[in-house]
C-alpha cells in the first residue's frame, strides 16, 4: 500500500471534514460512502497497525473506490448505522441478456496513484495484466505475448498471439500468467518508497480450457483486421491486490470516443512472438492518433486502417516497444464513481524497427468488438 505511505509521508492526515463521492460497498459487505483516505477513522486504525499484515492490506486495497485530485478515495462504512446488505430483490423479466462483463467498481481499479513520466511500473500497478506461455520442444516454456483479464474466468488477446503467421509451428499456447511484476524472480518486492519494502503474492499460472480467436481474423492478411481473440482459463481465479480485470469500454460515451490526442497508456513487458524485452513491467504514455492521419502513414505499406483499429503514439523509442504483443491500450476514466480504468485496444502491429517516430502502433479497436465478446464468453 504504497500510495497510503506516500499520504502520511505528506501530511495529508490533517483533520478535513468528509466529502462524499458517491455510495459503495466494503469489501466485507457494508454500506459506506467514498470518500477521501484522510476522512475515514476505521480504516486509518486498519493502517496505523505494526507490522500490518497481509488482511489488512488487502482489505485496505480492496477498499479503494477511486482517485481524485491525485488522492485515493476509500469506500468507508457508515457508523452506527450500517448494516449488512439486504438480498437482493427477486429478478424482474429482463428486456435483454444481462452482460456477463464486470461494472466499474468491480473493475478497472489500480491500487496505485498515477505518476506520469516513469517508464517502470509499481509492483501493484494495472493488476489486470497477463502474460501468454507457450510450450516449446525439449520442454521449455516461454512467455511471448501479453493480454488482460477481463473476467475471473476470461483473458483478452491479439488473435495473432493465438493463431498468428509468425508463430512457430512446434510452439503451444498452454497457459497464462497473472500477478507477474518481475519475471526474473520467483517473489517481486519494490524498494523504491521511503521505509518501506513492498512484496508482491507468487504469481498465478492458470492453465488455458479453451483457445477463441476471432472468426473473421486472416493470420496471412497484412492489414490484421479483427485481431483479438479470447483465452477461456480452466478455473476461475480470485481477485487480489495483485489479480483484478480491467473494465470493457461498454458505456456508449466511451464506445464512441476517437482519442484523438488524448492522453493513453500502454504497458508490458516489450514481449512479442519474437522478442522478449525486459523482466519488468513497463510503462509509457502515448497520444491518441486519427485514423486519417495514421493511414496516411501506413498506405506505404499498403496497409489499411478502419474504423475497428485505433492509432496512438509516433513517438521516437515509445510507444508499443515497452508493450506486448496483444496487450493493452488504456485510459482511466477520472469522471467515473468511483474513477476506473478501461480498455481501449490491444497492441497489434507498428513499424519495424519498434518506435520509429511518426509511425504510430495500430491497435484493435476492442468497443467495435463488445457485442462478439458478451456473446462468447459464457459463465
Amino acid at each position: 500500500m504504497k500510495i497510503l505511505t506516500l499520504i502520511l509521508l505528506n501530511g495529508f492526515l490533517s483533520q478535513a471534514s468528509a466529502q462524499i463521492f458517491g455510495k459503495c460497498y466494503t469489501p466485507d459487505q457494508y454500506r459506506g460512502d467514498c470518500v477521501y483516505f484522510k476522512s475515514c477513522p476505521s480504516l486509518l486504525e486498519i493502517y496505523n497497525r505494526r507490522p500490518p499484515s497481509n488482511q489488512d492490506r488487502l482489505f485496505l486495497s480492496l477498499s479503494q473506490c477511486g482517485y481524485r485530485d491525485g488522492q485515493p478515495l476509500v469506500c468507508c462504512r457508515n457508523f452506527p448505522e450500517s448494516t449488512t446488505l439486504p438480498p437482493p430483490p427477486p429478478p424482474t423479466a429482463p428486456t435483454q441478456k444481462l452482460s456477463p462483463l464486470p461494472l466499474p467498481g468491480e473493475c478497472g481499479i489500480d491500487a496505485e496513484n498515477r505518476i506520469y513520466g516513469g517508464n517502470q511500473t509499481n509492483v501493484d500497478e494495472y493488476p489486470w495484466m497477463a502474460l501468454l506461455e507457450y510450450s516449446k520442444p525439449n520442454n521449455r516454456r516461454g512467455f511471448h505475448c501479453g493480454g488482460v483479464l477481463v473476467t475471473s474466468r476470461y483473458v483478452l488477446t491479439a488473435s495473432h498471439c493465438v493463431n498468428g503467421k509468425d508463430l512457430p509451428s512446434t510452439w503451444s499456447l498452454t497457459g497464462v500468467r497473472l500477478g507477474e511484476w518481475d519475471t526474473s524472480t520467483e517473489i517481486d518486492c519494490d524498494e523504491s518508497f521511503v521505509n518501506e519494502r513492498v512484496c508482491n503474492d507468487p504469481p498465478v499460472d492458470v492453465a488455458i480450457e479453451e483457445k477463441l480467436p476471432h472468426p473473421n481474423y486472416d493470420p496471412f492478411a497484412s492489414n490484421q483486421h479483427n485481431d483479438i481473440a479470447l483465452l477461456r482459463l480452466i478455473q476461475n481465479v480470485p481477485f487480489s491486490i495483485y489479480v483484478r480485470p480491467i473494465c470493457l469500454p461498454v458505456d456508449s460515451s466511451i464506445r464512441n470516443k476517437d482519442f484523438v490526442k488524448q492522453t493513453l497508456s500502454v504497458a508490458g513487458w516489450g514481449k512479442t512472438e519474437k522478442v522478449s524485452a525486459s523482466n519488468l513491467k513497463l510503462k509509457v504514455n502515448v497520444d491518441g492518433v486519427s485514423n486519417d492521419d495514421c493511414q496516411r502513414v501506413y498506405s506505404s505499406e499498403n496497409r489499411q486502417i478502419v474504423d475497428s483499429q485505433v492509432c496512438a503514439g509516433g513517438k521516437k523509442g515509445f510507444d508499443s516497444c515497452r508493450g506486448d504483443s496483444g496487450g493493452p491500450l488504456m485510459r482511466q476514466n477520472e469522471r467515473g464513481t468511483p474513477p476506473y480504468w478501461y480498455l481501449v485496444g490491444l497492441v497489434s502491429y507498428g513499424p519495424s524497427p519498434c518506435g520509429m517516430e511518426g509511425w504510430p502502433g495500430v491497435y484493435t479497436r476492442v468497443s467495435n468488438y463488445i457485442d462478439w465478446i458478451e456473446q462468447t464468453i459464457k459463465p
